[in-house]
């Protein structure tokens, strides 16, 4: 009988991890799709259809939450590992593909707060 209240304390554990809800979407995947939008966001070459495209499937992708905040935080750190990369151009990203985004794209967002 000793046994039972372990046997629950470990089933309502894995009911709390079951949920849980975390990222779908990698880092990795982020700049994936938004690879093809690099030289424009360096001012080197014009908008493509490549990078809207990438916009688009990644603004698919990223349904919920955790998938938004994940490509927030994504963004933010690998924009500020690339040289010569223009905030300004990254925010009218959205805009010029006619992709309806739902949260702010600059350089100061506060990924935590996206919902």
């Amino acid at each position: 009988m000793a046994c039972r209240p372990v046997v629950a304390l470990i089933a309502v554990a894995i009911l709390v991890g079951a949920m849980a809800v975390e990222a779908q979407i990698s880092c990795s995947q982020v700049v994936s799709y938004l690879f093809p939008c690099l030289g424009y966001v360096q001012g080197i070459q014009p908008l493509t259809s490549s990078c809207c495209n990438g916009v688009r499937s990644l603004n698919a992708a990223a349904r919920s939450r955790e998938d938004r905040q994940t490509t927030c935080n994504c963004l933010m750190r690998t924009a500020a590992g690339v040289q010569g990369i223009q905030p300004g151009l990254i925010s009218g990203i959205p805009g010029k593909c006619n992709v309806a985004v739902p949260y702010p794209i600059n350089p100061s967002a506060d990924c935590s707060r996206i919902n």
